[in-house]
């Protein structure tokens, strides 16, 4: 090959790959819009009155765009189920690592925790959850996603708490009970909003409990000394707790 019709391919080739990436990102820009866009739907629509139709216009994608992708509604919401997944988990992590050191702990934890049940991501698998309850070809899409976000939160908890002596059997049972409870807030916290305030009376008392059970680091834990606590809140002023209980 002369040195001409070389420099000819290589064009060829680098053009190819240019207009393969250029096609990549539009195609990944178009799905995350459509995945948002099924989000905002479940959520404001609920799962009976979210069509593709109506996703497709608020990604602002043409109805053959979003065939091309998704072709049915089945599809598009467990794409959207996959994403909503793997965003919490990466948002969660990244927000408990930009708190600042006297919050990084299980108390900082369990806040974020509670915000990731409050937000549309969360409000939009409920949704999937409580309509699959019913819907006969929505329900096997949806029969493991509790069990999907609780090992994503036991995952999430073992890397943020590598250090913890708790027994292995107990840190499931633990946070399979917290996530339960933190659905039932949810579900009330979406109809009024904690209007009298008994959501976070619930919250401050589990995090009082959480913060015995996984002490603070470098603070020891109940009945070895003293429990300095994260020193915010009325809980970092509690007296020590008693060495005979």
């Amino acid at each position: 090959m002369s040195v001409s019709s070389r420099r000819r391919h290589s064009r060829r080739h680098s053009g190819s790959s240019s207009r393969r990436r250029t096609q990549e990102e539009r195609r990944s820009r178009t799905q995350a819009r459509l995945l948002e866009a099924t989000m905002e739907c479940l959520v404001d629509l609920g799962w009976s009155r979210t069509s593709t139709t109506e996703v497709a216009r608020r990604a602002g994608v043409s109805r053959g765009a979003q065939q091309h992708h998704y072709p049915t509604k089945m599809v598009l919401v467990a794409a959207s189920l996959e994403h909503l997944l793997e965003a919490q988990r990466i948002a969660y992590e990244t927000a408990f690592a930009i708190l600042p050191p006297e919050r990084r702990n299980v108390e900082g934890a369990l806040d974020l925790l509670w915000e990731v049940f409050r937000g549309r991501p969360a409000k939009a698998l409920m949704e999937l959850a409580v309509a699959a309850r019913t819907d006969e070809e929505l329900r096997p899409l949806c029969r493991d996603l509790n069990e999907r976000i609780l090992q994503v939160i036991l995952e999430t908890f073992e890397r943020l708490f590598p250090s913890t002596t708790l027994p292995d059997d107990f840190v499931p049972t633990m946070l399979r009970g917290i996530f339960a409870m933190f659905v039932g807030l949810s579900v009330q916290n979406a109809l009024d909003d904690d209007a009298d305030g008994h959501q976070a009376a619930v919250l401050a008392q589990v995090k009082s409990v959480a913060r015995l059970i996984i002490p603070a680091p470098g603070v020891a834990g109940p009945g070895t000394g003293p429990d300095t606590g994260t020193g915010t809140g009325p809980q970092a002023a509690a007296p020590p707790p008693d060495d005979t209980a």
